[in-house]
């Protein structure tokens, strides 16, 4: 009778630590990063004495949780991981790129048009040299021109600023996720193992991981207490998470607003490249903004000079020999007009044809190229951000199926859950119904005495 007893405790403990985890199950059901657990049932042998053929006697005495288990995939996990990382990199840089072709504005307002505008002014200023006028609306277009430089060099300025805050902020990012795994580690060695203590460490241990993950590209590897350690994809030898606890990732900008990342362990520190995440997106949108900046900076030159070399070669309405027209050795950013009277610009050339030097700047500005350099600049920009936009899509839909055939093993079906339910439910009821049985089994002999 107490077997019968013991039978039935026994599979009311199991069964009700199945149903919590069916519950479990379904109340997390939409929780990021949740696996699925599932209870593993034993049976509960007791050893009786040793019997007429000299060997222990087993006694079957109901049933008892072996564990509980977390449904995983190890290699869907690194490859969600990859193409996560994968992702996060072609996100961060279509948006950059895109912040970019906003900033070197091509339409009305922008600098081609502007330089368009100032050659237009002085093509129909050459029909008629002498108007006032027309004078004035060369310099007003050549000042349109200089504040479109200006426009477009702060903007980049902008966006050469946003990176590096968006980089440290990404950094710190890493920097708390690495010391929280650590200290994730600790926690997991001390847990027992196949406990619900266990697998929810190892959801908490797998969060981080994704999240790390989707800032730089890491190799991951985990011990038999389940324990994480990191080290760069790009570079074996370094180590972001190991024994001796986590490293410390720092970002360094030069004066350009080119960022790179750095790894201090251990008291040294050594360059950290990154070639997915947001960190090594970060890192090619900063080179890519300083060499548009840079780009801008020799077309605002190149500019400049051509105005001043061609309002050299002619004369003013005095007769005198046409003076500097514009200030670009500040670079985009600093571009200003030198003049403000109509009288000033340099229409005549040396021979003393009124409008000589306003017909030579026709083919000085073929042979400057100013306009299809400019448009160059543009072109490339966006031909860098169709493919990031391409990019972008196809790493989408890699992380995309990446999870979702990660999710056919981890994730939560509710109808499956249902059915465990009803299944775990109507065992419960029957390790019930034995206890009962037991009970009024003895309830009658107590009643024979």
């Amino acid at each position: 009778m107490s077997d019968l007893l013991g039978i039935g405790s026994s599979a009311l403990a199991a069964y009700r630590t199945a149903l919590n985890t069916v519950g479990e199950n379904v109340a997390n059901a939409q929780t990021p990063g949740y696996a699925r657990r599932s209870v593993a049932l034993q049976e509960a042998r007791a050893s009786g004495a040793a019997g007429i053929i000299y060997r222990d006697q087993i006694h079957f005495n109901g049933v008892n949780v072996a564990g509980v288990q977390r449904a995983w995939n190890g290699f869907l996990a690194t490859e969600a991981r990859h193409a996560g990382s994968s992702e996060a990199r072609s996100g961060v840089r279509q948006q950059w790129l895109s912040n970019i072709e906003t900033a070197l504005d091509d339409g009305p307002a922008g600098i081609g048009s502007a330089m368009t505008g100032f050659f237009t002014a002085a093509a129909s200023l050459a029909s008629d040299p002498s108007d006032p006028l027309g004078r004035r609306a060369v310099l007003l277009a050549l000042d349109g021109a200089a504040g479109a430089f200006r426009a477009s060099a702060d903007s980049l300025a902008r966006i050469s600023d946003g990176i590096g805050q968006a980089a440290d902020l990404e950094a710190t990012a890493l920097n708390d996720a690495l010391n929280a795994l650590a200290d994730l580690n600790g926690a997991l060695t001390s847990a027992s193992e196949n406990g619900a203590a266990r697998a929810s460490l190892e959801d908490d241990r797998d969060r981080l991981v994704d999240l790390i993950a989707g800032k730089i590209d890491i190799s991951v590897s985990i011990d038999g207490h389940g324990r994480t350690s990191l080290r760069p994809a790009s570079d074996s030898s370094l180590v972001l998470l190991g024994d001796n606890g986590p490293g410390l990732v720092t970002v360094a900008k030069a004066a350009d607003g080119r960022i790179s990342f750095q790894l201090s362990a251990n008291g040294n520190r050594t360059a950290l490249p990154a070639s997915g995440g947001t960190l090594a997106g970060l890192a090619e949108m900063s080179t890519a903004t300083a060499d548009r900046r840079a780009a801008l900076d020799d077309l605002a030159s190149d500019f400049g000079t051509m105005v001043n070399d061609w309002s050299a070669a002619g004369f003013d309405a005095a007769g005198v020999a046409g003076v500097d027209l514009i200030d670009a050795s500040g670079g985009a950013a600093a571009i200003q007009p030198l003049v403000t009277d109509p009288d000033l610009v340099a229409a005549a050339s040396a021979d003393g044809t009124p409008n000589g030097n306003l017909l030579a700047l026709g083919g000085i500005r073929q042979t400057a190229g100013i306009e299809q350099r400019w448009t160059g600049l543009v072109s490339t920009n966006a031909q860098q951000l169709a493919s990031a936009r391409a990019e972008a899509s196809a790493a989408s839909r890699w992380r995309d199926n990446s999870l979702a055939a990660l999710d056919e093993v981890s994730g939560v079906d509710l109808d499956f859950e249902a059915a465990e339910l009803l299944r775990y439910q109507q065992a419960y009821n029957a390790a019930a119904r034995i206890i009962q049985v037991a009970r009024e089994s003895i309830q009658v002999l107590f009643d024979a005495l």
